[in-house]
């Protein structure tokens, strides 16, 4: 009898460790799971923000510095003595050209870059291209802020909008609620630079899509003004809010007069 029962004594406790190795195994799956899961959301968030945002202010500064060169270059071709951008007055000096409306490019192909944005208040290496379409897959996640393509360009009359991540893939709009008023919100293009001034922010719910107005919000008032405004999700790793950066046209500065005054950055913190 004795022996029996240790028999089945020793038969039960052979099967013991097989139970407690499994079990052991999946816990440690499931830890490594975890851990994993942990790693791309500090990826996403972090890191991967930091890699992208850095390759998107490469292709920016790229992109400028290829248009100066460009503009450089034409300068030194052989041009028409008899061209002259201003007219003799009365009394023999010359008179400057008069002002004219601000330059506009035609609307862009999905994913075309076409400009770049400089906010000064984000500092002197934020630079970053605009490329046709908000395509998420074409254009946003390639870390490039989108411009809506029923929206105005740059220095027309009516609503220039813009939208970016404000988190992964660079998160390129992610500072936008420490804008103050008046600060520049700068659009280059081949042709030269687009100042615009900070008005203020808003918050909406994702329908509210007459913040793309040619008058924001107001589908009763006609085009009277140029506009920009800037769009992002809200809060930061939400989708449930829009934040809604609005500014207004301040001037255009064609290449050949150089950089605008507009891109040096504040002295305020």
């Amino acid at each position: 009898m004795s022996i029996e029962k240790v028999s089945i004594a020793d038969n039960h406790l052979t099967r013991r460790p097989g139970r407690v190795s499994v079990v052991g195994v999946v816990g440690e799956i499931l830890i490594t799971l975890g851990v994993v899961a942990l790693l791309y959301v500090a990826w996403q968030t972090w890191i991967g923000d930091v890699i992208y945002s850095a390759q998107a202010r490469e292709k920016g500064q790229a992109l400028s510095e290829q248009w100066a060169q460009e503009y450089t270059d034409s300068t030194l071709m052989p041009s028409d003595a008899s061209s002259s951008p201003s007219s003799p007055s009365s009394d023999g000096s010359s008179a400057p050209a008069p002002a004219v409306d601000p330059p506009v490019l035609a609307q862009p192909a999905d994913a075309q870059t076409f400009a770049t944005i400089r906010i000064p208040r984000f500092g002197p290496d934020y630079v970053h291209e605009v490329a046709g379409g908000t395509s998420r897959e074409t254009t946003l996640d390639t870390a490039r802020v989108g411009h809506y393509d029923d929206s105005e360009m740059p220095g027309q009359v009516g609503n220039f909008a813009l939208a970016a991540h404000r988190t992964t893939f660079g998160a390129l709009f992610n500072r936008i609620p420490s804008l103050k008023v008046g600060d520049a919100i700068v659009i280059e293009t081949a042709d030269g630079w687009y100042t615009y001034r900070f008005r203020n922010h808003q918050y909406v719910v994702p329908t509210q899509v007459d913040i793309l107005l040619d008058v924001p919000q107001k589908p009763e008032v006609a085009a009277n003004g140029r506009y920009l405004t800037m769009t992002s999700c809200s809060p930061i790793g939400s989708l449930a809010e829009r934040i809604v950066g609005y500014s207004v046209f301040e001037s255009y500065t064609p290449r050949s007069e150089g950089e605008p005054a507009s891109l040096t950055p504040p002295t305020d913190s």
